[in-house]
């Protein structure tokens, strides 16, 4: 299928010519330096970033040996603006219209076979440059600077559908070649508009020669021991020396935790025990803590309390009697009504459409409630603002000093910094920074059933809430959601080891294995990427877990 696919946008470009008697639509950016001039119609390939006035000849690659610590850029000369293009295509059509139906495509070959034909979605690159340009200078893999761009998530989608597979390690030819192409009843591609080679060195699969590496010497901590429990050290080693190799990306830290004594303690990219990592949303689960804090000490009756004993919900835009009825347990559970799904980009209650906003909780509490609510999880970004807007105003003094006092002072966690909304408020939907060794702190706090040194931090109960299968993750197998923590299973040599946990962006994890007497932090700045978290499952899936099950 994946070929036929790849035939069809083939076969449509060699069949639908275009007309050069079209005039411009758009004032496209003028051609002036002799550089652009006389490679119109090619692309280039470099090993870095070179600002486009900085480009010469002599930057373009012939030939190039790829790693996994490998960046690779790509400069693609045209004699036009893609708005100009696309208006080749469909006369008729004002630029917006253009700009909204159609855009880009690119074909990228392997020892002269197509692997993958991709039509970009409208909108990237944004409509000022596609009316414009007339140059495309773009990452392809980014290692020291990725920032999930668009073309970074080309490069990302061929590895997908059949690249991974062909890039096995040797010589390889790679061409790309870029058309426009249009949407309309069906899709129009023109002509091809640049093309370009580059003779490939691929170097994927090291070699790794554990006998070179050595695991960290694991120094005193004042909340945990130092195990002495055999694991299977050779598997960690294979692990540390596939992170040194780029194997595994942006991980900055792995720390597990056995019986309550540090057990693997490894640090990557000029991180250490002092490093506060920016863990992004994991920060959620720490507002189910507050949350659970807050009703023991009565300043929240129950989950069950509903928007309008904290809102007056008919001072919103949208207004629901619905909306003023949504428990607080609905939006711990990500399960209420509002409109709001970060993983749907056309949703209104998307978190992208609430970063620009002022106000952070009129974002949220304005936005309407749905149609046909379901009761189904979606992640929902906006719902633990108000989560946290809630704790603020409630809690006698505000969340922050609350938290201090009620939650990382008992535990002795006194390094930490909050990231806070644009109206001053700690971001309890993900924006705390603790180091390593304090989030293992957290971990094993829900380990201990909300118990450290003596003392019921969290109520036993409320944990027992926290930790449970509240909602199915919609579309993954005996995946579930519980109070702001997830909940999967791992199958280690065919025995099932349950895990619940906080996740956040880049690949930032704390698990926690019960049966076990486990817990697994990993940090990461892969932001963004969408391999951020399928690279770790795969650390525990084939490393970490087998260590430490044998």
């Amino acid at each position: 299928m994946k070929y036929f696919i790849i035939l069809c946008c083939l076969i449509v470009s060699i069949e639908c010519p275009i007309s050069y008697q079209v005039k411009d639509i758009v004032q496209a950016e003028g051609i002036k330096t002799p550089l652009r001039k006389n490679n119109i119609g090619k692309i280039y390939f470099t090993g870095k970033r070179i600002e486009t006035s900085a480009l010469q000849n002599t930057d373009f690659l012939r030939s190039y040996t790829l790693t996994n610590k490998s960046s690779l850029h790509f400069v693609a000369f045209f004699d036009n603006s893609l708005t100009n293009y696309l208006h080749r295509l469909a006369p008729g059509l004002s630029s917006d219209s253009l700009n909204k139906t159609g855009n880009y495509q690119f074909t990228l070959y392997l020892d002269g076979k197509p692997v993958y034909c991709s039509n970009l979605n409208p909108g990237a690159p944004s409509k000022g440059n596609q009316d414009v340009a007339t140059l495309l200078n773009r990452p392809l893999i980014d290692n020291p600077d990725a920032a999930a761009s668009w073309s970074e998530f080309l490069w990302t989608r061929f590895l997908h559908n059949g690249g991974d597979s062909s890039l096995t390690d040797g010589n390889h030819i790679l061409r790309m070649e870029i058309r426009p192409y249009i949407k309309t009843d069906s899709v129009l591609t023109g002509e091809l508009l640049a093309s370009g080679d580059l003779s490939l060195n691929v170097i994927r699969h090291p070699l790794i020669d554990i006998s070179a590496i050595h695991l960290s010497k694991i120094n005193p901590f004042d909340a945990f021991g130092i195990s002495d429990v055999h694991f299977d050290v050779q598997k960690i080693l294979k692990l540390k020396g596939e992170i040194n190799e780029g194997v595994f990306k942006k991980i900055n830290s792995v720390i597990v935790i056995k019986n309550g004594s540090i057990l693997i303690e490894e640090y990557f990219n000029e991180t250490g025990r002092d490093t506060l990592h920016d863990t992004r949303s994991v920060g959620k689960s720490f507002t189910s803590t507050l949350l659970g804090l807050a009703i023991k000490d009565g300043y929240i009756k129950d989950e069950e309390q509903s928007l309008k004993d904290f809102y007056n919900v008919k001072s919103f835009q949208n207004y629901d009697i619905r909306k003023e009825n949504i428990p607080l347990k609905e939006l711990l559970t990500m399960s209420s009504g509002l409109d709001g799904n970060d993983d749907d980009g056309k949703s209104p209650g998307n978190e992208e459409n609430m970063y620009p906003s002022p106000d952070w909780v009129k974002f949220a509490l304005d936005l309407p409630f749905r149609n046909n609510p379901d009761g189904e999880w979606r992640y929902f970004t906006a719902g633990v603002i108000i989560l946290g807007d809630i704790l603020d105003k409630t809690i006698r003094g505000g969340i922050e000093s609350y938290a201090d006092k009620k939650l990382f002072s008992p535990l002795g966690i006194t390094r930490y910094k909050w990231e806070y909304t644009p109206a001053g408020v700690p971001n309890t939907a993900g924006g705390i920074r603790l180091t390593s060794l304090d989030l293992a702190r957290y971990g094993q706090l829900y380990l201990n059933g909300g118990f450290w040194k003596n003392r019921q931090i969290i109520p036993e109960e409320w944990v027992s809430k926290t930790l449970s299968k509240q909602k199915q993750i919609p579309d993954r197998i005996n995946e579930f959601y519980g109070y702001l923590f997830w909940n999967k299973t791992f199958l280690i040599n065919n025995k099932s080891y349950e895990a619940f946990y906080c996740a956040g962006n880049g690949g930032n994890y704390v698990m926690i294995f019960r049966d076990l007497q486990l817990v697994v932090v990993i940090t990461a700045t892969a932001y963004g990427q969408p391999y951020a978290h399928r690279q770790v499952n795969r650390m525990l899936s084939d490393y970490i877990l087998p260590a430490v099950v044998e």
